[in-house]
């Protein structure tokens, strides 16, 4: 029992020298057509609670140009690179690489995510899940009224088949705002950035101690729903 305790606390005084040493930044990126707007307004104070818990961050935003989505050819399942080479998907996946987690910003259409943003996931999640699994990912949401847990629910559907561990705060990860602007006199959602910000350096931390190592995957099972009629 003794010896157990002396390996855990020699790991961490180890791994809490190599956290300091290199330092470990998380990828934002701002899905919302208006690049100062209230969705970087949020991850904003996102970032800002990053930098102050020793964590770097990079905010991308995907801009105002026509994004194009997945067309199924499965060229990635070949290259490991989506087959189309645009800037917008090249910056996405180079900074992931380096990057130790994820965070989705998105502003909230007709009760989902900007169109725009999915088609650029659809097609960096299905062509770079290798380099995913097992960094921790989290959305958030910019709403002028409803549709925020609709959205929060699509966004996190990316996680989730993703082995990527799913970041929470105190509450679902939505502030309020119609003008650009208006969100910062959101003061409860604003904290709930705050809070997810320490939440995402804080599993952060523990993952880089590495005190247990990551899952074994097992040999991947795919099935469908069509049976051929006997």
């Amino acid at each position: 029992m003794e010896r157990t305790i002396l390996r855990f606390i020699m790991i961490f005084i180890i791994s809490s020298h190599k956290i300091k040493k290199e330092k470990m930044k998380v990828l934002l990126i701002n899905g919302s057509p208006r690049k100062n707007g209230n969705t970087n307004l949020a991850l904003s104070e996102v970032a800002e609670t990053l930098r102050n818990n020793g964590i770097d961050s990079d905010i991308v935003h995907i801009g105002t140009k026509a994004v194009q989505g997945c067309i199924a050819c499965n060229e990635c399942r070949e290259s490991g690179h989506c087959v189309f080479r645009d800037e917008l998907y090249l910056t996405i996946r180079e900074k992931l690489q380096h990057s130790d987690g994820l965070i989705i910003g998105s502003p909230v259409y007709y009760s989902g995510p900007n169109g725009s943003l999915c088609a650029i996931l659809d097609r960096v999640f299905y062509s770079c899940s290798d380099f995913l699994c097992y960094k921790p990912g989290a959305a958030i949401v910019v709403c002028r009224r409803g549709g925020a847990s609709a959205t929060f629910d699509r966004l996190n559907k990316y996680f989730t088949i993703t082995n990527m561990p799913v970041v929470s705060s105190q509450y679902w990860n939505s502030v309020h705002g119609l003008m650009a602007g208006e969100a910062a006199g959101d003061a409860e959602g604003l904290q709930v950035m705050r809070t997810l910000g320490k939440n995402m350096a804080w599993l952060l931390k523990n993952i880089k101690t590495g005190a247990w190592p990551l899952p074994e995957p097992e040999e991947r099972i795919a099935t469908n729903f069509i049976r051929q009629a006997e």
